[in-house]
Order: structure tokens, then sequence, then C-alpha cells
């Protein structure tokens, strides 16, 4: 999947040797560097040839009316999509005034490295210039997760056998509104082909100038975003150090700011120019206060200095590798793309502080910079796991959307909250709401995140204080979003059952479905929750308990009602299949016969109407395997065997998230092999650009995946009804097996061999476990081995359609599969032997 020659294998460093247009968006999104908050695309700092010439700002964002082909009451109405900060990357080199330009440099050397372990990308040139100067050229960018408005860059030159004029060209441009006049190059490839993954195209100028100057070596330029009111400022200062002669050079403008340095170079001297950038941005501050916050954030930067940066950012992340690391032994390849997920997660999520996590993280535009419940269910069990604050910061953004989640829910004729499925400011932001809106999972998801987050802290005062309102506001939409359906006609509660309709679960290839069975086994656990975390705050502080009845108005009968509902909720199962239906019809649909869909038909929905999709069985990701994990407590390893064979020969694997899960499931069943398998596709999907999207940034969640896959899905850990137990599956071709975990403050190191599990505690309380049903408890500074029997089941190959042989439907008709085509449908009929297919499937 990856050309090792160019991308070699390092345990630390993502490594380049060798410069290449063609795929210059993937490797943008590759060398990114970030930290929550900023994000810079890793653009070459000449700033030409870009795929995207990328710079994003955690919910820096647009607004833009949504216009409905036809509209209808409830739709949304206000779409959101990031914006393009003010780039400062670019640093230009100019030698006899001949400007270095990758495409047709005569390039001796070239090497650019992600480093890891101190969070720089650094980038490494010897060029021969046309009348035989030889140059090297070096280049440093970092983002700094200390002080989250701050980006450092260098620049290094030095002609090495002559004496020359050498130009330094250091600019701000506002891509935004001006990139084809300042010289970006759009890449043709951006505008062809419709895919609805990219993010919105705003078509009318965004960025509205307000102040900006130039004072010395300093320039500042800020803006105010035409509808959403947001405001930002970046402002870069500049060292130049050298032994040789210079002069510089401004101008300023509303759209680009350069400062310009003229050296007159002699033979083997070097020159550096350091660029300090600061950005802030602000919901509706006026640009003159960010642009004095930049300004305090340089000068807080440039008195501790730039040396003194790089040191506290290399014990920043190192700290972030002791509480977080997982360790493949013998496999460096999986080594290195494991530590570049985990990295790309801190870049993610570090310094959001209170904002969500963009689909995206902050690496590029695609999904327009939206966050999703693939926060809450993907990345939220890593952050609770080895930095609790970052969990409980992404938590705190779903509470500060409560208002808005609230009008949504009374617009749809709700009580309580519904969150958005896609928004960067709380409103719903999608525009189709078959596959949208109708995700009301997304409240379950958020639900679960927080009780995960304090199971796995103990954090009481943040779910007492604040979390409360999440579950109860959830809770309250399941109690009337749900009904109740009795065969007598009389609701009394006597063999009544909850059902919940007019749902999408998380496979978008199935809409607005009746039942869904994640819908509903979430939707159970959530209603749950909101009750116990209710009576228990009346336990344990009566005060706390007194005026959250107060602030939420909370009956006193409801958390029986939400009891009463979980209890009675709808599970839906075919005794005929022996499995669970995804919902209410799916097993009516004739299934789409993926084994003969040819490539160039995926992923599917690039390639049919929403229409045709719908009335086949076929899955975009996984949903009822995606149930089955997270609420595995509920489900016999029978079911969990029976439902992972019927469904993975259904699931197309359209969406990156749905491999993570399918690892994990095919794992604990015993498709041992097949887990491996999918683990790689899942930690390969940016670096080997699997579905080949990786130009429009890094799949966020997938990389939080990787690390469930390791964890939960290898590591075996599970923290059902809030203890920790494991069950591990360690592939046969991996000697070892480590990661940490931190579990009501205490860090505990786990390593998984083939015949034992150690747990070793390095700080805090005693923690009790159980590894298979055993049970152990481990004290500071102490080591318990439990030893294992095996890992698991084992069974050979993967699940197929074909070994359901005469497996009927309830009504009695045989399953059929088929590729529906312009022509004809050809049936084959699931399970006969030798079976011709058509030439169109």
């Amino acid at each position: 999947m990856i050309d090792r020659d160019r991308f070699p294998v390092d345990e630390w460093r993502l490594i380049e040797s060798s410069f290449d247009l063609d795929d210059a968006g993937v490797t943008e999104t590759l060398f990114a560097v970030g930290n929550g908050y900023l994000g810079l695309r890793g653009n070459q700092s000449e700033g030409r040839f870009a795929h995207e010439d990328g710079t994003f700002i955690n919910g820096f964002h647009e607004t833009f009316p949504i216009r409905h082909a036809e509209q209808a009451y409830g739709f949304a109405e206000v779409g959101q999509a990031i914006i393009n900060a003010p780039d400062a990357k670019v640093m230009r080199v100019y030698v006899d005034d001949e400007p270095l330009s990758l495409d047709v440099a005569d390039v001796r050397e070239y090497e650019r490295e992600l480093d890891m372990r101190d969070g720089v990308l650094r980038r490494h040139v010897r060029w021969t210039t046309p009348s035989g100067k030889d140059v090297v050229i070096g280049m440093e960018r970092l983002v700094s997760f200390e002080e989250k408005h701050l980006a450092v860059m260098t620049i290094d030159v030095t002609v090495l056998n002559a004496d020359a004029p050498v130009t330094v060209s250091c600019q701000l441009i506002n891509r935004q509104d001006g990139e084809d006049v300042y010289g970006g190059t759009p890449n043709p490839s951006r505008r062809a082909g419709f895919d609805p993954r990219k993010t919105e195209k705003l078509h009318e100028r965004v960025l509205q100038p307000q102040e900006f100057w130039q004072d010395k070596l300093r320039s500042a330029l800020s803006y105010r975003a035409t509808d959403s009111g947001m405001t930002v400022a970046v402002v870069a200062d500049h060292l130049v150090e050298t032994e040789n002669e210079y002069t510089s050079r401004t101008l300023i403008e509303p759209d680009i700011a350069k400062n310009v340095f003229r050296v007159q170079a002699k033979a083997g001297v070097p020159i550096r120019v350091t660029k300090l950038v600061s950005y802030h941005t602000s919901r509706g501050v006026p640009a003159r206060e960010l642009v004095d916050r930049c300004r305090r954030t340089l000068d807080r930067a440039l008195g501790e200095g730039v040396d003194a940066i790089r040191t506290r950012q290399r014990a920043w992340l190192d700290a972030f590798w002791e509480r977080s690391d997982v360790r493949i032994a013998g496999h460096a390849d999986l080594q290195q793309a494991t530590r570049w997920c985990l990295f790309q997660l801190a870049q993610a999520t570090a310094r959001a502080d209170g904002l969500g996590v963009p689909a995206k993280g902050m690496t590029g535009s695609g999904y327009s910079g939206h966050y999703f419940w693939d926060t809450e269910i993907y990345v939220l069990p890593f952050l609770a796991y080895t930095t609790p604050l970052w969990a409980r910061n992404a938590l705190r953004m779903r509470y500060l959307m409560l208002p808005a989640a609230r009008r949504r829910a009374f617009q749809l004729n709700e009580a309580g909250a519904l969150f958005p499925w896609r928004t960067i400011n709380g409103e719903e932001a999608s525009a189709y709401y078959a596959a949208g809106t109708a995700q009301y999972h997304i409240n379950a998801d958020v639900s679960y995140a927080l009780a995960k987050y304090v199971r796995a802290t103990g954090d009481d005062e943040f779910l007492f204080r604040e979390g409360v309102d999440i579950a109860v506001e959830t809770a309250r939409l399941w109690a009337t979003l749900g009904f109740w359906r009795s065969s007598d006609g009389v609701v009394d509660g006597e063999g009544d059952t909850f059902h919940i309709h007019g749902v999408t679960g998380p496979d978008e290839y199935t809409t607005v479905v009746n039942d869904n069975l994640f819908t509903n086994v979430m939707a159970r656990f959530n209603l749950r929750f909101a009750a116990r975390t209710v009576r228990e705050m009346a336990e344990v502080d009566g005060e706390v308990y007194r005026q959250m009845v107060d602030r939420l108005a909370l009956e006193p009968g409801e958390p029986e009602a939400w009891e009463r509902a979980a209890e009675a909720m709808h599970i839906p199962f075919s005794p005929s299949l022996g499995i669970h239906p995804q919902d209410h019809v799916f097993l009516e649909r004739e299934i789409w016969d993926l084994e003969n869909t040819p490539p160039d038909k995926r992923p599917l929905l690039l390639h049919f109407h929403p229409l045709v999709i719908y009335r086949y069985q076929v899955l975009k990701q996984a949903d009822v395997v995606l149930a089955l994990f997270l609420q595995g407590n509920h489900f016999s390893d029978e079911d969990k065997l029976a439902d992972f064979e019927y469904y993975d020969p259904l699931t197309t694997g359209d969406s990156t998230l749905s491999a993570v899960v399918q690892a994990i499931l095919a794992a604990e069943v015993g498709y041992q092999d097949l887990a491996l398998e999918y683990f790689r596709e899942s930690i390969f999907v940016d670096l080997g650009d699997l579905h080949h999207n990786a130009a429009d940034g890094v799949h966020v969640a997938s990389a939080g995946g990787v690390w469930t896959a390791l964890v939960s899905g290898f590591g075996g850990m599970r923290d059902h009804f809030g203890e920790l137990s494991f069950d591990p599956r360690l592939p046969a071709a991996w000697p070892s097996l480590e990661f940490v975990l931190h579990w009501h403050g205490t860090r505990l190191v786990v390593t998984v061999t083939r015949d034992e599990l150690r747990v070793r505690a390095t700080e805090g309380d005693p923690v009790g476990f159980s590894v298979r049903g055993v049970g152990y408890v481990v004290g500071p500074g102490e080591e318990v081995v439990a030893p294992l029997d095996g890992q698991g089941p084992v069974i050979a190959g993967r699940p197929s359609l074909r070994e359901l042989g005469d497996a009927r439907r309830e009504d009695g008709s045989l399953l059929s599969a088929s590729v529906p085509t312009v022509t004809s449908t050809i049936p084959i009929i699931v399970g006969a032997a030798d079976v011709e297919h058509g030439a169109d499937a």
C-alpha cells in the first residue's frame, strides 16, 4: 500500500525521500502540524503547486443560507463551513533572483520528515541553481502545544560554493478570497467530479479586511467574516540570524503582507530567518483586540526564545507518549502507523479547549470542518483513558450546545434536546435530513461518551454539575420520540413494548426506518444511564440534586418512566435467520451482491442514486456490529458470531469508520486473521490513501478507532458496568502488545503476550480488574500477572453469504443477491453452488 522507498519505515518519524506533485494533496495531509486549535497543512514553504493551501482554526467558520430545492418545515436553514485562515506558511527562497520551485529545480537531495517525538515538520533540500550554485535549504515548522495561538517557522539557507544574492520572502496571504491573485494554484482535480464529503464552496467574499499594518519586522492582518461575524487576526514577527549583510523591505495590502530579506550571502555563511506567528479568533470581539492578543503572544514567545519553545514542545510530547503510547513488538511498519495515528489525535484534540473535534481535525477542509458523532464514539475513549482533561473539554462542547439542541428538539416536536448530526456552532448544518437529522442516535452517542468518561475517571463532579444536563435532556427526547405498543391495544405496562420509528442508524445506506437496532440499543442505555445518574445524585449530594431538579424542572416520575421504557425497548430479532435485523424491514430487502460489484462502482454513494441503495441490504458502515461492541454485555457470544457472519459480507467499508469496528468484533468472535486485515485497512487508511480522499484531511475518527482496535480488539479491554476487564486476542504474528490506561487516576501499563497478561500500576490507588472472569487487584508500584490459555476462538477465512445455504426469511422466501444494473437485475440465490453471473453483474 505504501512505497517504502519513498516513505521508509521509522518508528518515530514519517519520512518522505522524494518530492512528487501527483500526490501533493495526500502529503499535505500526512505532513500537517497542529494542536487542536490551529492547523497548518503540509504545504511546501514556497507556497506553490498546492492541492489546498490550508490554514485552519477550530471553530472559525462562515455561515450561508441553505437553499433547498423544495423547502419544508424544520429543514436546516443555515449552513456552516470552515474558513481557510490567512496563510503564514510562505517563506520563498531566491538565489540570483531564481526562485526555488520544486517542479523544475535541479534537486540533488530531498527529505521531509514529521518527527512525532518533538512535533516538528522538517525539510532538507540541496539545490543546484541554473548558474551552478550549490544551495542547501532547511525548513522547520512547529505549532505549539503549550501556547495554542503560536506557530514557529524557520528557514535556513547556505550557498556552499560561491557568493550570491539570496532573498527570503516571508508572506501572509488571505487565500480564502485571493488565492488566484497571490500565487495559489488550485489543482483542477479539486473542482472535478461529485463528492458530498468535500467542503462547501463559498462564492462571495468571506473575509472583510479590518486592521492591517507593518511595524519594523512585524506584520498584521485581520478580518471579519461576512455573515458569521467571526473575527480573526494574524500577526507575524521575524528574526534574522546571519553574518552576511542584509536589508529588509515590506509590503502591506488588505490581503497580503510581505517581509522580504535581501542578503549578500558569502560562500558557506548560513542565513536563518525565523517567523513567529500568532493567530487569534473570536465569535465577535473586534479584530483590533485580537491583533493586540497576537502581539502579546509574540512578545511572550520572543521573551522566552525559540530554543525554549522547542524544548517545551519536546517535553510536552514526552509526557504525551508516556501516557498514550501503544507498542507493537516486531512490526516497525505497524508501530510507525500507530504512532502517526495517535499523534494525529493529539493534533486534533489537545488544545480544542471546549471546542469540538472536526472530522478532519485541522488538516483539511473535508466535511466543511464539521463536528460529528464520530468524536464521541471513536475519539473520546482514547481521550478518557489517556488524557481525561481533553475528554472533559470535548464533552463540555456538547454541554455548551444544549440551548441550541433544545431548540432543535422543540422544532422537531420532541422534548429535551436533540444534538445536531453535523455542526460547528451548535445548529444543524446538514441539508439532507434523511441521512442527517434522522440520526437521532447521536443523542445516545453523546451520553455514552459521557458515561465512558465518568467510568474511566470517577469524575462525578463534572457529571453532577454539567453532565447530568446532557443525560436528562437526551433521555427526555427518547421518551417522547418513542411510543408504546400493545398487542391488545391497551397500554398498561404489562406485555407492552417501546418502539422508536423514523430514524437512521450509523449505516447511511439505510435511512428513516423503524426500530433500528443500534438506535434502540443505545437509546436503552441512554435512558438507564440518565435514571441511574439522577438517583445517584439524590443519594450522594442532596443539595446538588435539588439544584439540578430546579434547573431542569425534573418531574419526580421521569426517572421511573425512563427505566420502564428502557426495559420494554423493542430489540428486533429474526428466529428464522437467528440474527438481529438492522431494522424492522431490513431483511425484506434484496441483498446487494458486493462480491460481484465492479470496483469502478465503489464507493456506492458516488455511483448510485440513494433510492437505489436504500432498496437493498447493503451497509456503508457497521451498524448492528457497532452495537454489539458498544453494548456487548447485552448480547451472547452466539448472537455476536451469528450477527457478525451475516452483516460482514454486506458491509462495503465505504466509510472509514467501519473497519475498526469490524476488526474488534472479528477478533472477539474468532476471525482473527480477518481482524488483522481490517486493522491494517484502518491503520493505513490515510497513510496509504485507501479511500482516495486523504487529500481532504486526516480521518480523525478512524485514527481514534485504531487505538480502540488495539486496546479493545487485540487487548480485549472492556469497561461494561464500570468494571475493567480483559479478554485478549493477540495476533499470532505479534510477540507482544503494550498499552497504557488511566483508571480513576491510576496509571496502568498493560502487556499482552501469547501466554500471559501483565498489569503494572505506577501510581494512584489500587485497581481491581478481571481477566477472563478471574479477579485481580494491582496496587501502586505492583505488577500482577494473569496466565492466558490461548487467545480465544480461531475461525479461518471470512464470512460469506453463500454459507447461509437455504436460509429463509420469516415469510419463507429465500434470500437472494444481485447487483443493480441499467438494463436488468440478475438474481443470484444465496447458497446455490456454481451460479453463473450475468455480464453486467
